[in-house]
């Protein structure tokens, strides 16, 4: 039998960056917040030898126990739905801070466009630019009311920067540090895209250029470029995440606390309330009910969706009807990418996970669509991560791709070749979703969350294109070779893409079309809200978790608003 709690104020499902915004703001408040972490506790201190890429990068340390809880995946429904045995496609995080923890650091804001997505589109191309079976819809709020919480992530975070972007939203104000290192690298394609026409600015980073001290007190480390930030925690406290800047904040003020190894299996419900969750501690087994005043679900967009469904609040998505919101408007992102072979040598193996440059001229629409048959675009970037050597066995593809022609190419090469890459913006489908397994459940009997997904036309139109303005920046930038890379046809969930996943909890103005309002409080319960990329009505050319921070900002003061008053907050 359940063992019940003493009731909180606020308890935060997921302790990661927007589960950490919401506890720090809540708890300066005043309010008592509990946070349920289905991992452990982690920080600087655990990372002091964490240059180890078998550990981290091959086998996943960080990552969630698939043994414990996967999802199960098909192209189409009448695919039979299989469980995700190893991390591939994407990599979900566990412990404290989350996927947050072993990002890379780009921080973007979406664009002005992505916001009323729909409107701009319709107006500019009229309303048959996309089929019916393209899910399109504005987000409910524009990038200007934004714009303040994208502001208050960025000095939170401490976020490295120029701003010279023509194609991105106006900011109040400049980036709380300067830009990273111009690499003799990051110069080879600056040079290049300037000659093209296009305009090059250096990538926004959480990996810092300087120590900065935040406004919160919170003191964030100057980046090493030691190369070992994606999959990796940060040895130096320079890579920023929710562990270094939102939780300590949260922490001091004697109101917030978490509760480790806590897996929530279940949101309760009663009337149009929500009562509290109901969690396992995974190392004893036992069952305890957190009860609370407000439940927020700030844990990855699979697991929000998956709670809501498994609780029963709200309505499944039918492809079939179009009816229900829940689970729709499942997107991902397309990578279309070209590398290219270099006669001289360069440091590779030195870089950050943020160390970068990037062009908007072919992202959301700073180029015209009229005579194409997509929309949208993707963010451009060459990015010098540092090449570790597990991984990173970079041949000319006429050479074998094993034995000694292919080490000693492999070795040539190292050091001689660069990738330019786009991350494509996805847009909604009626046959992309998000629902239950009906015959696969974890260790806890709870069934499994089962994605239906595969790229469209849209998608491999997009893809194509894009793949030929990155060859020609490639050709620019100087190659001997230059290998674009392959077209798209249906998705693989192996090898690894992007972890930004979106949709399933989208967000909007209509309780019709969406899970939510613009403030994520859910339209079926007043005191439940959900944060995450999963309020993304589509995904755009960018990562999303400056986007997601800037939500998590607006949400948590919509939390503290409703703890007073009470009631719909639009």
């Amino acid at each position: 039998m359940a063992k019940t709690l003493d009731k909180v104020d606020v308890v935060v499902v997921g302790v990661g960056w927007a589960g950490g915004i919401i506890a720090a703001e809540c708890a300066k408040a005043g309010l008592k917040v509990r946070g349920l972490e289905r991992g452990k506790s982690r920080g600087t201190a655990d990372y002091l030898m964490v240059h180890d890429e078998y550990r981290y990068a091959i086998r996943y340390e960080l990552m969630q126990d698939l043994s414990k809880e996967t999802i199960t995946f098909r192209n189409h429904r009448k695919m039979r739905a299989l469980p995700m045995r190893q991390m591939g496609s994407f990599l979900l995080g566990e412990g404290l801070g989350g996927a947050g923890t072993h990002w890379n650091g780009h921080t973007f804001r979406f664009l002005p466009y992505d916001f009323q997505i729909k409107t701009m589109t319709e107006k500019k191309y009229g309303k048959n630019k996309l089929s019916k079976d393209y899910l399109l819809q504005d987000w409910g709020v524009t990038y200007d009311e934004l714009e303040p919480y994208f502001d208050k992530y960025e000095k939170t975070a401490g976020i490295s920067g120029e701003d010279v972007n023509p194609f991105w939203g106006k900011r109040s104000a400049d980036f709380p540090t300067p830009p990273m290192k111009r690499t003799p690298i990051l110069k080879k394609f600056e040079n290049a895209t300037t000659s093209l026409g296009y305009h090059p600015y250096m990538l926004p980073s959480a990996n810092l250029s300087e120590a900065y001290t935040n406004p919160d007190g919170e003191a964030i480390g100057q980046c090493q470029y030691c190369a070992f930030c994606e999959r990796f925690g940060c040895e130096y406290g320079a890579k920023s995440s929710a562990e270094i800047t939102v939780i300590p904040t949260a922490m001091k003020t004697g109101n917030f606390e978490v509760q480790f190894h806590a897996n929530v299996v279940e949101v309760l419900k009663s009337g149009n309330k929500v009562t509290g969750v109901r969690y396992i501690d995974t190392e004893s087994g036992e069952e305890f009910i957190q009860p609370a005043e407000v439940v927020v679900l700030t844990s990855y967009v699979m697991n929000n969706a998956k709670l809501l469904m498994v609780s029963k609040i709200g309505e499944q998505y039918n492809p079939d009807t179009g009816r229900g919101t829940l689970g729709k408007n499942y997107a991902y992102q397309i990578l279309p990418g070209a590398t290219g072979f270099f006669d001289e040598q360069m440091n590779v193996f030195m870089g950050a996970g943020a160390l970068g440059m990037t062009i908007d001229d072919f992202n959301g629409d700073s180029f015209d669509h009229s005579d194409l048959d997509f929309i949208h675009g993707a963010s451009i970037s060459i990015v010098q991560t540092g090449y570790r050597p597990i991984q990173t066995n970079p041949v000319p593809p006429d050479v074998p791709a094993w034995g000694a022609e292919f080490k000693k190419a492999s070795i040539e090469n190292y050091t001689r070749t660069l990738s330019v890459g786009g991350q494509g913006a996805s847009m909604p489908h009626r046959e992309n979703f998000m629902s239950l397994d009906p015959d696969y459940r974890d260790v806890y009997g709870v069934p499994l969350l089962q994605l239906t997904y595969n790229f469209t036309e849209q998608d491999r139109k997009l893809h194509q294109y894009l793949t030929d303005r990155i060859a020609e920046i490639m050709k620019e930038m100087g190659a001997k070779t230059v290998v674009p890379g392959n077209p798209i046809s249906d998705y693989d969930i192996v090898p690894y893409q992007t972890t930004h996943n979106t949709g399933g909890t989208i967000m909007g103005t209509d309780p019709g079309n969406s899970v939510v309002n613009t403030y994520l409080q859910h339209w079926d319960a007043e005191n439940l809200f959900v944060v995450g990329a999963g309020n993304f009505p589509h995904n755009g050319g960018y990562n999303p978790t400056g986007t997601v921070g800037a939500l998590a900002y607006r949400t948590s003061e919509a939390i503290v608003k409703y703890s007073k008053t009470g009631g719909s907050l639009v």
